[in-house]
């Protein structure tokens, strides 16, 4: 435990005026609708809307996940989020325009627009609380899992003690402020946070402990961990870490902030943009953000933690006050925090607050609009007024905040609930790439792979059967299997239910084109039957932009993997990888410039 002087309560107090400040300043505009509240209008800048999308994914929990990655698996062992980089492209290139050209409140309001009849309207109000709802509080609860284990491990504060302190302000402006609320606290929440994570990693690398960064890499315990590709020679590491991760994960899983196609919150932001043009430059800018830059201060302090508190049990002797129960490799980052000088430390504190407070706030309202639009209204008041619906939206953020808290009491480790989601979304992504482009797929082809995919990863998680298929020791297949085959069996259900049952009706899909204008081969039946019907389905004739986007994906792609990489390697001091990597990146941003010019051109 470490004791804060007055410097330290300075800063984290003023952080925690300014941001309830945000909140109580615009409540009064954000209460005026439940678009207001939930969209702020739609005339969010792309910078405002990028900025708030990585402080948002810049969690309590994330540098704790980070810091188990690398204890675990060492630093190659971040490819299995690393990958969603390609979703997040995907997203930014092909996606972006599409979602905000459909101009619903909710990205489950997509369901009625892309089916129809009966099973759409189950899928939207199912989703409504299985995302909005369960999703989103097993979501929450491991951010707040996180910020117990800091507050027990920096503050000595009892689980429920960091629960109700953490919890509150951020529950009052987030009811209060709506929408724009969330983005504004998050402009500045992300330059405490970044800021805080920065600063406590060149100080902590520098600790006599550690002996700076060069010292820190020849160590024995870190040395082994430095890769950033997994060993070719282990072949299980490699299917495990990295080519499962890049040939399957990416586009098979949904998970929070790295939905394939988009969605969640990352929906909800595009769906707030000014336009097309400030849809995709948020995403974009929030990709390079996410993924080149901000992983490398977590990084560092992970493994300068290897020095300090080379396993678990130095974790346990050094804070006996910690709970056997929350004992795991991520409590590390919070225990080399408590090395920080007075100031510092009052920053870094105010920067995991930060952290905090971004998640749960944007998690409160995207959940909240789910429960108010795709439940509520739709269910329960159809004719509900603005103003109930904003009061409902108030009401169901608090619910979920009590929920999450309740549920974080509970839970052990980050990586243990990160890898359950992972499994429980499996199979379920591809549906929601191909959806937009195939008309064939139908409400029962989604209906049927959420459940196969939810019943089937809780039957191997949570049942002996799992064992017996997976375990490392004794299973009838090797442990890196079990993402695969939820996949497999997912997809072939849900291909099967697809042609099993009826295509959607003829003026489901014409209203469909017409709004969203897919093209490319997998609508041109239904373009064909249009014109026999004398029904116009393209307009403004545009060129099918996919292949451009999808080159720009690859492009974008290369240049912040790249970034990435280079970035390690000048940590690393190796210069000559390091140098051919930026120039790599030079290269290779030069042409994403001119092939993002031409997406441009098809957007006007």
């Amino acid at each position: 435990m470490i004791s804060l002087n007055t410097l330290d309560y300075v800063i984290i107090f003023g952080f925690f005026a300014i941001t309830l400040s945000i909140g109580l300043y615009v409540s009064k505009s954000s209460g005026k609708s439940s678009s207001e509240y939930f969209l702020s209008g739609r005339t969010m800048p792309w910078w405002l809307l990028g900025i708030s999308m990585v402080a948002t994914t810049f969690s309590t929990d994330t540098p704790n996940l980070v810091t188990d990655i690398v204890r675990t698996n060492g630093v190659s062992g971040n490819w299995v989020w690393w990958a969603f980089l390609l979703t997040g492209l995907l997203t930014v290139f092909v996606y972006a325009r599409l979602w905000r050209r459909s101009n619903v409140n909710t990205d489950l309001e997509f369901y009625e627009l892309r089916y129809g009849g009966k099973p759409a309207r189950f899928l939207r109000g199912f989703r409504a609380v299985y995302l909005g709802v369960i999703f989103n509080v097993i979501t929450m609860s491991a951010v707040t899992l996180a910020a117990i284990k800091i507050g027990g491990i920096m503050l000595g504060l009892e689980p429920w003690q960091t629960v109700v302190s953490a919890g509150l302000i951020t529950v009052i402006f987030s009811a209060v402020g709506g929408f724009k609320g969330v983005v504004y606290t998050d402009f500045v929440l992300f330059f405490v946070a970044m800021g805080g994570a920065i600063g406590a990693a060149y100080y902590l690398v520098n600790i006599p402990e550690v002996g700076g960064i060069d010292a820190l890499l020849s160590h024995e315990t870190v040395k082994e961990k430095l890769n950033i590709l997994p060993d070719l020679d282990n072949k299980s590491a490699l299917i495990t870490l990295l080519i499962i991760p890049l040939a399957v994960q990416w586009w098979s899983s949904w998970y929070p902030g790295a939905e394939p196609g988009g969605g969640g919150y990352i929906a909800q932001r595009m769906l707030s943009a000014k336009n097309e043009k400030h849809a995709i430059g948020a995403t974009f800018f929030f990709n390079i953000m996410h993924y080149a830059l901000r992983p490398w201060p977590w990084i560092l302090v992970a493994l300068a933690s290897l020095v300090v508190f080379p396993d678990l049990e130095s974790l346990q002797a050094a804070f006996p006050i910690v709970a056997d129960d929350k004992l795991g490799h991520d409590l590390a980052y919070s225990a080399m925090l408590t090395k920080l000088p007075t100031g510092l430390l009052g920053l870094v504190l105010a920067s995991l607050v930060a952290a905090y407070m971004s998640t749960i706030s944007t998690q409160l309202n995207w959940g909240s609009s789910y429960i108010v639009y795709d439940f509520y209204k739709e269910r329960v008041n159809p004719q509900a007024s603005e103003k109930r619906l904003v009061a409902v939206g108030r009401i169901s953020t608090v619910g979920l905040m009590v929920l999450s808290a309740l549920l974080a009491l509970l839970l052990q480790n980050a990586l243990q609930l990160f890898e359950i989601l992972l499994v429980f979304g499996a199979g379920t992504g591809l549906i929601f790439i191909l959806r937009w482009f195939w008309w064939r797929i139908n409400a029962w082809s989604e209906i049927t792979a959420m459940f196969i995919s939810g019943i089937l990863s809780l039957v191997l998680k949570l049942t002996p059967l799992g064992d017996y298929l997976f375990a490392t020791d004794t299973g009838l297949m090797p442990d890196w299997a079990e993402y695969p085959m939820v996949v497999l069996v997912t997809t072939i259900a849900w291909l099967i239910a697809t042609y099993a049952t009826s295509p959607e009706s003829k003026e489901v899909l014409y209203n469909f084109c017409r709004k969203i204008e897919p093209g490319g081969p997998g609508w041109k039946k239904v373009e064909q039957q249009g014109r026999a019907d004398g029904v116009e389905l393209n307009s403004t004739g545009k060129k099918w932009s996919v292949p451009s986007g999808i080159l720009a994906m690859i492009v974008g792609t290369v240049l912040i993997y790249s970034i990435l990489f280079a970035t390690g390697y000048w940590i690393y001091g190796r210069l000559m990888g390091a140098s051919i990597l930026t120039v790599v990146a030079i290269v290779s941003g030069t042409v994403l410039i001119m092939t993002w010019k031409k997406i441009k051109i098809s957007l006007t």
